[in-house]
């Protein structure tokens, strides 16, 4: 057992929470290098800090120790959204995964499709009919909320588009203000965004508990005839699952997607005619740009992670950037291969954090893989895409989920209309 490489600093002085906010890839690539160690200690939210970049820390951390390295009872989530099951701990959250998996799998899951399909196609049948190159992640973003407001507030966009609009606004304001400093200040002119966070959630939940108590359709149907416990919580979860976060980590993952495959039609055809194919470059996709930088635990007593002594109280962050590209596990960690999860890594998706991982990994994971796969495959089908301009600067930035921080843009040509070009050519 060691002493954890680097130095935790003094309180306040030390802190380094800025410099990782600004850039946590160079935060921890510039540490991982300084101490050779993939596993290290910096202060960060004010407390001494362990910070996990090796595959084998994160797999202890969330999987074989998760009931050693718990939630923040005291972080802004569970200040804003509630006892739910990704901020309690212990039974408590066991009890309400057990309740809300239902609502993930199987028959439920199974009903989800035909809307996810009809989704699909209503928001990208259009997207090369300007003529023009479309900013796509925007455009993935408005196509996550009418999915996540249609299958878990049975709002639709095409049917109730004042009160999806309104609804989608509210989301946005209470996001944004989510990530805005926590302090609830309001004055006449001016008010924090803390402040219009916590009014947008207030407006949100009134919406939410009139659908509780009217609506018996769908997810909030079977959410609220669940054995949860106590009032408030149905509406607490249903405010967390319609969050504007979740949109966004989907246009993440399906800008990846669009830009890994720009211009590169022969692997567009093969992921297109093979849905094992599909399944590695969507993986890729994942391991590359996770959607997510990380997430945080608190040790709940003295333990060890990958080696190393974790005290008792040290916060302890898991990177899933640095997590994928471990080289100890991915060998040419940096380079988009798809085949390597039929080669080397084949049956090693447990490697990957970008949902979480273990009894705490994100409930609606399969949800997500059903609505991905539906999405990429109508592209595939649907699209010849390429960037317009070719050159464009596609430098990620990471929080609050990865997107390249100039917003990209792609010209997408049908593919009925590319072979209609051609027949005329000839």
């Amino acid at each position: 057992m060691s002493k954890l490489p680097g130095n935790a600093g003094v309180s306040v002085l030390g802190d380094k929470s800025l410099e990782f906010y600004r850039d946590p890839v160079s935060f921890c690539q510039q540490r991982v290098e300084k101490h050779r160690s993939r596993v290290f200690q910096s202060r960060m939210l004010n407390r001494p800090t362990a910070f996990i970049c090796s595959v084998q820390g994160m797999k202890e951390l969330l999987c074989d120790k998760s009931n050693v390295f718990l939630k923040d009872p005291t972080d802004l989530m569970t200040n804003v959204y509630g006892d739910t099951l990704v901020t309690t701990n212990g039974e408590e959250a066991c009890l309400l995964r057990l309740s809300l998996t239902t609502l993930f799998t199987g028959s439920c899951l199974q009903s989800s499709n035909d809307y996810i399909t009809s989704v699909c196609e209503r928001c990208l049948k259009d997207l090369s009919l300007s003529g023009q190159p479309e900013c796509v992640y925007s455009t993935f973003k408005r196509l996550g909320t009418e999915l996540v407001l249609g299958l878990f507030l049975n709002v639709r966009a095409e049917e109730q588009p004042e009160l999806f609009q309104e609804i989608m606004q509210l989301c946005t304001q209470h996001w944004h203000g989510l990530i805005s400093a926590p302090v609830n200040v309001k004055v006449p002119l001016w008010s924090s965004g803390f402040s219009t966070a916590l009014e947008a959630r207030d407006k949100l939940m009134d919406i939410i508990k009139d659908k509780l108590e009217n609506d018996t359709q769908g997810f909030v149907g079977s959410l609220g005839s669940l054995p949860l416990p106590d009032s408030s919580s149905a509406s607490q979860h249903l405010l967390l699952f319609i969050s504007a976060l979740i949109p966004k980590a989907l246009a993440s993952l399906l800008t990846s997607f669009t830009l890994a495959l720009s211009g590169n039609k022969q692997t567009r055809q093969r992921a297109m005619e093979d849905p094992d194919y599909l399944r590695t470059v969507l993986l890729e996709v994942q391991r590359l740009w996770p959607p997510f930088i990380g997430g945080r635990r608190l040790a709940d007593q003295d333990s060890t992670l990958a080696g190393f002594r974790v005290p008792k109280d040290y916060g302890v962050i898991y990177i899933s950037h640095s997590v994928h590209r471990d080289p100890e596990v991915f060998q040419q960690p940096d380079d988009f291969l798809p085949e390597r999860w039929s080669g080397r890594n084949a049956g090693q998706e447990h490697y990957l954090c970008s949902f979480g991982n273990g009894p705490r990994s994100c409930i609606g994971t399969k949800l997500t893989d059903v609505f991905l796969k539906e999405a990429c495959m109508y592209l595939l089908k649907h699209y010849d895409w390429c960037l317009d301009p070719p050159s464009q600067d596609l430098e990620y930035k990471w929080l609050p989920v990865s997107r390249p921080a100039n917003p990209p843009t792609i010209s997408f040509t049908r593919l009925d209309q590319t072979r209609s070009d051609r027949s005329d050519t000839v």
